[in-house]
């Protein structure tokens, strides 16, 4: 048991409500901002329980805020936490937080996990967390919850969105003229999904480069080019490539 369900278990304060497997989840990705200076900007503040406990678990230097639209909420501050009244699906209000705070070490988003709400904290906020920084979306399961707005495969669901991801993450190996890099794939280092949990982990990325090493065990060998099944193979991927052109399907690279 790490020392987040410790907590959790032991908690007789502000009410903590948490599926328990996320536990181990946390910590995977957080034990590294132990003990730092750290900022820590939580959506959903509920009763306020959380965020005491993001404050044990990281430390007396961790900058704890929240986000939450019960005005009530507001007189959980204490000291290292600060709280935002408003709501996670108003642009200009995730805005003006942007300008009130420095850049986010770690973004947990446990607000109201419907699809809008979920898409748009990430369209406005995820340029807000630091280059080494994590960006996590938690209740992933309200994406199959038709009441949430979700169904399985259901358009505008933040699991299809976030499906894009996996894409936009290898921008740079992309051959077609309308796909490539993009800021997420500068940005992002990797992308864990578990039960109920994405796990963005942010680093500045350059051109992936790959190397040989070593000597070779054998020659391999290539088919001559002006041989005629050459001929004939190279045509035949000519003609693939028309056809995955047609359908917009990644094509196939000709050497």
């Amino acid at each position: 048991m790490n020392d987040l369900e410790k907590y959790f278990r032991a908690n007789n304060d502000r009410q903590i409500h948490k599926w328990i497997h996320y536990f181990d989840i946390y910590d995977r990705h957080f034990s590294g901002f132990r003990n730092k200076k750290v900022t820590i900007l939580e959506i959903g503040v509920f009763q306020g329980g959380s965020l005491q406990m993001w404050k044990n678990y990281f430390g007396d230097q961790a900058t704890i805020y929240g986000i939450d639209i019960n005005p009530e909420c507001k007189n959980l501050e204490e000291e290292n936490i600060s709280i935002f009244i408003g709501s996670q699906s108003d642009r200009n209000f995730l805005k003006s937080v942007k300008q009130q705070i420095p850049k986010i070490d770690i973004l947990i988003d446990d607000g109201g996990h419907t699809m809008s709400q979920q898409i748009i904290t990430f369209e406005e906020l995820f340029d807000h967390v630091s280059d080494d920084g994590i960006y996590l979306c938690e209740d992933l399961m309200t994406s199959y919850w038709l009441k949430y707005g979700g169904g399985l495969k259901r358009r505008g669901t933040f699991i299809e969105y976030s499906k894009n991801f996996i894409d936009f993450l290898h921008g740079y190996h992309s051959v077609q003229k309308n796909f490539g890099v993009s800021s997420f794939t500068k940005s992002v280092d990797s992308i864990h999904y578990y039960d109920g949990i994405i796990v963005i982990e942010k680093k500045i990325r350059t051109e992936p480069v790959h190397e040989k090493t070593g000597k070779l065990s054998y020659e391999i060998p290539e088919p001559a080019k002006s041989s005629f099944i050459y001929k004939i193979y190279y045509y035949s991927l000519k003609k693939m490539n028309v056809v995955l052109r047609f359908f917009r399907l990644p094509g196939i690279i000709l050497k």
